[in-house]
């Protein structure tokens, strides 16, 4: 079979990621500089569909209007070119010193009015090159220690500047939701919103919640150690899985951004199977990195590596779904009427005086174990 993608699978990168300069805390690039309209046309090469960015990624910080213009045009020039399309576009809150304490939640007023200046501007930015979602990574909002801030101002002053960029967007006429990234920690000691779960929470607090979700990532949650597809499913129950973020993760580590499926390959099925099964429309966004050794020539297989990697667990997800033993098994656990009891003091009742043989629900066998198996033959390919 051909695992070659095709604009239907909607696989996207960011221009920060097959940008990526090796760079890392201890070392310095290892790749040259490329501009956006070269990153564009390398993405078209290896059959993605579209490209993201930050706004810093696509127009450094202290560029002139005219160099902006410019930039931008290439860029748009480049899109037009190769047909692939921008879903989706952020802003840089973190890597300049002015954000050290935080953007929408630093303590310092002039700061999250500088924020709020920089992420609108930005907005625009996005909206022009075509996004339909806008993310929000926080990545400095949070502190080392908390002494320094209280948590309670830190989220008011959050859910305030998400209301007043939703309010802008809509005030523009701007066909646009935004997305929260959740995070636990890296840069920040501690940062706010730190999971799906928290993510959601602060959403049902804002003044339009209908226009704003989530954008899970499956490092920032298995470095905390949680299960990325339980986090997906409450986001997708709850109406708000607007984008989502694939790459792969060590367990306990510092965010790793490896390639999709490099390291936890059971996990990585079950959310393609799951993307899959729901019907989820979005893009499947890889925001991962190149190992620091690879050229550019390397990076080409990465991104390629992403894609294949997430078509063969598609395909793998349609041999589950179809193998006769599995779904006999599934059919067998999940055998009896499934349906939820509806209230009703008479159902109530009933349900209150009905004899349980406890015994015997304890000692029923469920054939976990052999289901497991079952799965892990299918994806090592002997089944």
């Amino acid at each position: 079979m051909s695992y070659t993608p095709t604009p239907a699978d909607k696989f996207t990168f960011g221009l920060w990621t097959v940008g990526n300069m090796g760079r890392d805390p201890f070392g310095e690039p290892v790749r040259q500089s490329r501009s956006a309209a070269e990153i564009v046309h390398a993405l078209a090469e290896v059959g993605a569909y579209g490209v993201n960015f930050h706004d810093n990624d696509l127009v450094p910080i202290d560029a002139t209007a005219a160099e902006r213009d410019q930039i931008v045009k290439e860029f748009k020039q480049a899109l037009a070119d190769t047909g692939l399309v921008v879903p989706m576009a952020t802003t840089n809150l973190f890597t300049d010193p002015a954000f050290k304490d935080g953007a929408f939640t630093a303590n310092d007023p002039a700061v999250r009015a500088y924020a709020l200046h920089k992420t609108m501007r930005a907005i625009d930015l996005g909206v022009e090159c075509g996004a339909k979602v806008y993310v929000f990574w926080g990545g400095r909002e949070g502190v080392e220690t908390d002494a320094a801030k209280d948590p309670l101002e830190a989220i008011k002053r959050f859910r305030e500047a998400l209301n007043f960029l939703c309010a802008y967007a809509k005030d523009q006429g701007y066909d646009l939701k935004f997305a929260l990234e959740p995070k636990p920690n890296e840069p920040r000691g501690d940062i706010y919103l730190a999971t799906v779960g928290h993510a959601l929470a602060l959403i049902a607090t804002l003044d339009d919640p209908s226009m704003v979700g989530v954008n899970p990532e499956v490092a920032h949650e298995q470095m905390a150690g949680l299960n990325f597809l339980h986090g997906v499913a409450q986001a997708w129950d709850a109406g708000k899985l607007f984008h989502i973020d694939l790459n792969d993760q060590a367990f306990g580590r510092y965010d790793q951004d490896f390639r999709f499926g490099a390291v936890n390959l059971k996990s990585a099925f079950f959310l393609v199977k799951f993307l899959e099964e729901v019907g989820y429309a979005g893009s499947r966004h890889f925001d991962a990195h190149a190992y620091r050794t690879e050229g550019y020539e390397g990076v080409q297989d990465f991104a390629r590596g992403c894609m294949r990697t997430y078509l063969i667990l598609k395909e793998k997800a349609r041999q589950w779904a179809a193998d006769g033993e599995i779904q006999a098994l599934l059919a067998e656990i999940n055998g009896g009427d499934q349906s939820a009891p509806v209230y009703s003091r008479a159902a109530a009742a009933e349900l209150k005086g009905r004899a349980f043989d406890r015994r015997a629900l304890g000692a029923r066998n469920l054939g976990y174990e052999r289901l497991d198996q079952l799965t892990v033959d299918l994806l090592l390919g002997v089944r």
